[in-house]
């Protein structure tokens, strides 16, 4: 289970370093992808089959499933540690999430989220304010 809030930098040649804590979670092979709120999703492989699965039975008519299913599995790539605990961010990827040098490494349960530390500090702060209002909303759903 991943859980915590962790602060790291990318440096020039696109290259993050994951929390050992996480690290081990992952396993040996992982998979980044976009996610919503202009963040990326880095989940185990055992993780991302489900995922994956969910999204290929998504019907192609409607247009919003279409291109959920695009963006999430074009988005898709196969991650690999190297000897310092580092992955390697496709441009593609740290241009979608406007990733600049401080990145917010979020354990999410099942999955990790990688923010702009920028990024991450508004959307907390807005999200904080809400919360009680949240809340109320959530207990309509039964949680």
């Amino acid at each position: 289970m991943f859980i915590g809030e962790y602060i790291y930098s990318i440096d020039q040649k696109k290259r993050l370093s994951i929390p050992s804590k996480f690290r081990q979670g992952l396993g040996r092979k992982a998979v980044v992808t976009k996610g919503i709120d202009t963040c990326l999703v880095l989940y185990p492989w055992s993780e991302w089959v489900p995922v994956a699965k969910k999204l290929q039975a998504l019907p192609s008519g409607p247009g919003d499933a279409r291109g959920f299913a695009r963006l999430m599995l074009s988005g898709a790539v196969d991650v690999q540690f190297d000897k310092l605990g580092r992955i390697l961010v496709p441009d593609y990827l740290k241009d979608y999430a406007v990733l600049e040098k401080e990145v917010a490494i979020l354990g999410l349960s099942n999955r990790i989220e990688l923010w702009d530390q920028k990024k991450w500090q508004e959307y907390k702060q807005r999200t904080e304010r809400e919360v009680g209002d949240m809340a109320e909303r959530l207990k309509e759903l039964g949680v």
